[in-house]
């Protein structure tokens, strides 16, 4: 019908055609693929989804669970227009680890005042949305042109490098682990093909843990890993929620998270249209209220943050299958095993030195993703203005630049986003040469 809220998706039949046509996000495949390509995109998104709230003390079987909420939210709000999945964040990491004082091993004690900050970010998140689909997006990306967007993308990784190699400096063994854990990543990366390279921080992952299992429940170097918890775990049960303390100092830390949410979810939907072929930009300020929404429900109930995922979109675009429906089936997979403690269990047993690797290898590709924004983009470095915003911001996150007020800080990422963010809007004042 047409005019309908949501899109009366066509059943298209030819995608395992050579050269098969694009799958529109407004068509459907026969539900048997569409089942086997919901898998993918729940594979796809599994490794990142789970690593970050390992990074934060968080429960990753309730950030799994949250992740399918999530989506299924960002789905409704977008009338299942956008194709996008919606997994753990990154971008709260740092913030959360200094709000909450976590040491980096283990549940973390003071997740609550952690779970205030990202409801109110999603708040933020959300009012931002509602101003853009009331007004556009032109004025985001006037504020956040590329040299910012780029900047602040890459502080985040350069503001966790230091989390990541203090997590694995604690024995030889583990630092050595570490290491070879990126090389295992590192080779997937290199020498494999097809899904598997799109795969490989899991990839990478899986090879290291079974190294680790050899080297010490086999030839006893190390801190041998305890499958005790996993035997003794349920295999169904219900998710364990955690309520949220509205603490204001941490409200404020974390509440800029949102214009890192919001350049991540703009980049994306862009993104998503260049392969497509058809704009969504009508739907970005419902995909911004989308994910603030989801963003908040998870806080309410113990997740992570929440955000659109490049992973799935690099699924997208090896497949060329942008059927939304797709999105829906994979969120209800991830309810599914957000419901088994046993599932949880085994995530749980993840060495931490096979965990900090892992976290070398997704910081450092972090930081390098914003440099690939201002080379996309093409950022002109011959311009002083973009040369003293990229400097600036850089320095001010890498070394946790903090600002106090009161009893209010403003750790690193906060400082290095609003600064960037600033300090472009102030140069440019001078409008004589063109902006990148």
């Amino acid at each position: 019908m047409a005019g309908s809220y949501f899109p009366q998706w066509r059943l298209r039949t030819d995608a395992r055609a050579e050269n098969a046509s694009v799958i529109a996000p407004d068509e459907r495949l026969p539900w048997g693929q569409t089942f086997a390509m919901a898998l993918q995109h729940v594979v796809a998104m599994f490794g990142a989804t789970v690593l970050a709230p390992l990074l934060m003390g968080f429960d990753p079987n309730l950030a799994i669970f949250m992740s399918g909420i999530g989506t299924l939210v960002f789905f409704a709000f977008v009338g299942g227009r956008v194709p996008s999945y919606l997994g753990s964040s990154f971008a709260f990491i740092g913030l959360v680890i200094a709000v909450s004082g976590y040491g980096g091993q283990g549940p973390n004690a003071n997740i609550g005042v952690a779970l205030g900050g990202i409801i109110a970010c999603g708040a933020l998140y959300t009012l931002i949305g509602l101003l853009v689909t009331a007004v556009g997006t032109n004025w985001i990306e006037k504020l956040m042109p590329p040299v910012v967007t780029g900047a602040v993308v890459a502080v985040i990784g350069l503001n966790l490098a230091p989390i990541a190699v203090k997590g694995v400096s604690g024995s030889s063994f583990d630092s050595w682990m570490a290491l070879a854990t990126v090389l295992c990543v590192g080779a997937v990366a290199v020498f494999s093909r097809g899904m598997m390279q799109r795969l490989l921080i899991l990839v990478g992952l899986l090879l290291a843990y079974a190294l680790y299992l050899v080297l010490t429940n086999g030839a006893g170097l190390g801190k041998p890993i305890d499958f005790a918890p996993v035997a003794n775990a349920a295999w169904f049960g219900m998710p364990r929620f955690v309520a949220p303390v509205f603490e204001p100092g941490a409200m404020a830390l974390l509440a800029p998270v949102a214009v890192i949410l919001v350049a991540e979810n703009l980049g994306h939907i862009k993104a998503v249209s260049a392969m497509t072929g058809q704009n969504l930009d009508r739907y970005m300020g419902r995909a911004f209220i989308g994910d603030g929404v989801a963003t908040m429900i998870s806080g309410s109930a113990g997740g992570t943050g929440v955000t659109t995922y490049a992973e799935n979109i690099g699924v997208m675009a090896v497949t060329r299958i942008y059927s939304t429906l797709v999105f829906a089936v994979a969120a209800l997979v991830a309810l599914v095993l957000g419901f088994s403690p046993k599932f949880g269990a085994v995530i749980q047993t993840i060495p931490n030195a096979v965990l900090g690797g892992v976290s070398i290898v997704v910081f450092g590709l972090i930081a390098v993703s914003g440099a690939r924004i201002w080379v996309e983009n093409r950022v002109n470095f011959s311009d002083n203005r973009n040369l003293i915003v990229a400097a600036v911001t850089l320095v001010l996150g890498a070394g946790d630049f903090t600002l106090k007020l009161g009893q209010f800080s403003l750790g690193g990422i906060g400082t290095a986003t609003f600064g960037a963010i600033l300090l472009h809007a102030a140069l440019s004042l001078r409008t004589s040469e063109p902006r990148a």
